[in-house]
């Protein structure tokens, strides 16, 4: 090794060497390697050409160097791309940015931080293009401290102001909450793009300054698609659908054409409306507009049909799908639970396990989802046993609360109770609101005062608890304990979100809330809903006491 060291280090580069090297690169295929990453050899033929290198005496020079090493790093094969840096210490800008760029690629931001710092120690500055990608790793790491102390770097440098390193400090403070610090980052850059726009206006959505992002979208220049769909997926994601559709209409309208990462972010806000027809719209104007559906497209779709109750609609879009992943089939096993088709949702996980594809930890949610709500019960038993006993790594959390829930809503409070004492963690809420949600239903008040009581004991302030035991009580008729629980909420100070409701009608969402006398046409309303009374209970119908209640746990 001194030998090799003592060669890099006298030896010069000249064109024949250079010749020399790249003839050996094109004889070992270097950078044309197909095979696949888990396969020995294509690591193994980047081995041969690092002894060749070694033996014929060729120096290591920078871009060779840079080659050699991220051919190690694109194998994963981060212990030999290591070892050659330390062997060519003290090294090369471009060398040891390519290996922290290939690290914070493969999920080793530590690593590439700590290498970082050796570039520090080893007297190589960093460029504009090192610090870009530094930074990225705090931000994927969420490391407040590390981005603040290159920040200051950065300040000491003057780099600030540059676009590529101001663009990535403004994302890593927006993405992490700071978004005063953010807007900092902002005005320091020179002259900010698109994307320095756009990162900016992410930012204030993400931390529910709408007003502001807006605002900030208006004046941006040389707006692209790429910050119109950044826009109409904040707003969608910040529960402002209407918004984010009409934004979509605004687009359209300017001349600004949608591309497929368009269509995902307006089909989420349709289906959070339940807006069917809008949404109907929408497909047919990706039809028009798109050269065929990318799987993206394809599985937002299948998931605002079924959302809105029209699951059938969305088998159609999975049997026309050219291409279908894992969240193909998990959109299409959850949308027949949604609808109450847990059978449907059953016999598709077996054609989906016939397809060859490997069901994940969604996967087995939706399926204990769809048994849940098939009556299932006995077949969503032997489905969890058999995932625990084969892939327990699936089971998480939200799989036993599933299991709870199932066992529950089928009255078998026994195996439920055993099934909370035997859980290999301590249930949290979501836990005992299944539990208490089954009591309801069947009519359970010892379970349910004691599920209650530990519920509360979790959290005294969560007012969905008091409401739930309130419906409890209600059921039974016990109304002296349903204004016990409904005083205590009023001393606390607590007060109920009221559930909404909402239909389509003619391309527009009308919304409702519990007791809700805004809509201009509620007389004509109230009067269609007394009438449905009237006819229910001349046909014999009685309402149960909990439709009083109900809407306060939506």
């Amino acid at each position: 090794m001194k030998r090799f060291q003592c060669i890099t280090s006298s030896l010069t580069t000249n064109s024949h060497q250079v010749s020399l090297f790249n003839s050996c690169l094109v004889r070992r295929q270097l950078n044309t390697i197909s095979l696949p990453q888990t396969s020995p050899t294509p690591n193994l033929e980047t081995q041969k050409i690092h002894a060749h290198l070694f033996k014929t005496g060729i120096p290591l020079h920078s871009s060779n160097l840079t080659q050699l090493v991220r051919s190690y790093c694109k194998l994963k094969s981060f212990t030999e791309a290591h070892k050659l840096f330390d062997e060519i210490a003290p090294g090369d800008l471009v060398s040891c940015t390519a290996i922290i760029g290939a690290l914070a690629r493969h999920g080793r931001g530590e690593e590439a931080l700590c290498l970082f710092k050796r570039m520090h120690f080893l007297c190589i500055m960093p460029n504009q293009f090192t610090f870009g990608t530094v930074i990225h790793v705090c931000t994927n790491l969420c490391n407040l401290a590390a981005g603040e102390q290159l920040h200051g770097l950065l300040m000491r440098m003057g780099l600030q102001s540059d676009v590529f390193v101001g663009t990535a400090l403004l994302d890593f403070y927006a993405k992490l909450g700071k978004i005063n610090e953010a807007k900092s980052a902002f005005a320091d850059i020179w002259e900010p793009n698109v994307v320095s726009f756009t990162a900016l206006i992410m930012g204030y959505l993400k931390n529910e300054m709408i007003d502001d992002g807006l605002e900030v979208f208006r004046v941006m220049p040389n707006r692209n698609v790429v910050s119109w769909n950044a826009m109409i997926a904040g707003l969608s994601q910040a529960g402002h659908n209407e918004m984010a559709l009409n934004l979509f209409v605004e687009m359209c309208r300017e001349g600004e054409r949608p591309n497929q990462s368009t269509y995902p972010c307006v089909f989420r806000a349709a289906a959070n409306v339940a807006a069917l027809g809008i949404g109907m719209h929408l497909h047919a104007h990706a039809v028009k507009l798109l050269d065929g559906f990318d799987v993206f497209v394809g599985n937002s779709l299948i998931s605002f049909y079924a959302k809105c109750g029209n699951v059938e609609d969305g088998k159609l879009v999975f049997n026309q799908m050219q291409e279908r992943n894992i969240v193909s089939w998990n959109a299409l096993i959850s949308g027949y639970a949604q609808n109450g088709q847990g059978s449907e949702g059953v016999n598709l996980f077996k054609e989906m396990c016939v397809s060859g594809f490997k069901p994940n930890s969604v996967t087995v949610l939706c399926l204990l989802f769809a048994c849940n709500h098939g009556g299932l019960i006995e077949e969503g038993c032997a489905y969890f046993e058999s995932v625990k006993r084969e892939n327990p790594q699936l089971l998480g959390p939200k799989h036993y609360a599933s299991m709870v829930d199932l066992l529950s809503r089928s009255g078998n409070f026994e195996k439920a109770n055993k099934f909370l004492i035997d859980l290999p963690f301590d249930p949290g809420i979501g836990f005992w609101k299944s539990l208490l949600g089954g009591c309801q239903i069947h009519s359970n008040i010892d379970l349910s005062n004691y599920a209650a009581q530990r519920l509360l004991d979790l959290d005294p302030e969560d007012v969905s608890s008091y409401v739930m035991l309130s419906n409890v009580f209600a059921v039974m008729d016990q109304w002296q304990d349903v204004s016990k629980v409904r005083r205590l909420m009023k001393n606390k100070g607590m007060k109920r979100i009221p559930g909404c409701s909402w239909i389509e009608i003619r391309d527009k969402v009308h919304a409702f809330v519990n007791g809700d006398r805004r809509h201009p046409e509620i007389d004509e309303i109230y009067r269609a809903l007394i009438e449905c009374y009237l006819q229910l209970k001349e046909a014999g119908y009685a309402p149960k006491p909990l439709l009083k209640f109900e809407c306060d746990v939506e």
